[in-house]
């Protein structure tokens, strides 16, 4: 496949951006991963990148977006974190990654069985890591479906709660970025929020928080999120 320029990156639409992920995790679920030189890849990108998407994604060594999205080098921008959680710096980077590099969409990628998600759950203060989990709670406290169990013990209670986590940190992107939130009500990006199964590889993309706003989707607007 061929390694992205900046023209190549200029003629994707968050739309496509979108698509080309899709049918980067189908090749990688049916095990056709694209044939690429990446030694090539190197020497086309020492002068430049042009990444056409930008995924935020959890620490975990099952969740690598360049693999499960069958991507190149140069192709993705990827910031990992426990939790797929979202502070300061990783705003500044995912808009470093949109309004300087020219990145077309960006994705909140949480996955199955995640342990930053089960340590919320559970209500975990270790170190460092108290604040950083501080940062799912409220996703535990919005899950209403769950009256018993509420803890890592129960795997619908840790899916419902990681689910629920990816959509806060969409909404969480664009109210606390105002140069994403524009870019995103111009149309020049868009935001979706996905989740990882690491038993079969699959992704899902979450219809209810996918926010683009192009020809199949010409009223949107980001006010729409504050109400």
């Amino acid at each position: 496949m061929k390694t992205l320029n900046k023209e190549l990156q200029a003629s994707i639409t968050p739309r496509k951006a979108l698509e080309l992920l899709k049918n980067g995790n189908e090749r990688f679920v049916s095990n056709l991963r694209a044939h690429r030189n990446l030694l090539e890849q190197v020497n086309d990108t020492r002068d430049g990148q042009w990444p056409f998407a930008t995924i935020l994604s959890c620490i975990d060594s099952r969740t690598s977006a360049e693999l499960i999205f069958d991507q190149g080098l140069g192709d993705v921008f990827s910031v990992r974190i426990a939790g797929n959680i979202v502070n300061t710096d990783i705003l500044g980077s995912m808009e470093f990654a949109c309004k300087v590099a020219g990145s077309k969409l960006i994705v909140v990628l949480g996955h199955s069985k995640c342990g930053a998600v089960k340590g919320a759950c559970d209500h975990v203060e270790m170190g460092n890591l108290t604040e950083l989990l501080s940062k799912i709670q409220p996703a535990v406290y919005q899950e209403k479906d769950t009256e018993q169990n509420r803890n890592a013990s129960n795997p619908l209670f840790v899916e419902n709660v990681a689910e629920i986590n990816v959509k806060r940190n969409v909404k969480n992107i664009i109210e606390r970025s105002f140069i994403l939130e524009q870019m995103i009500e111009n149309g020049e990006i868009g935001i979706v929020g996905a989740m990882h199964n690491i038993e079969t590889g699959e992704v899902t993309f979450y219809k209810d928080s996918q926010y683009i706003k192009d020809e199949l989707n010409p009223n949107f607007s980001v006010a729409e999120l504050r109400h």
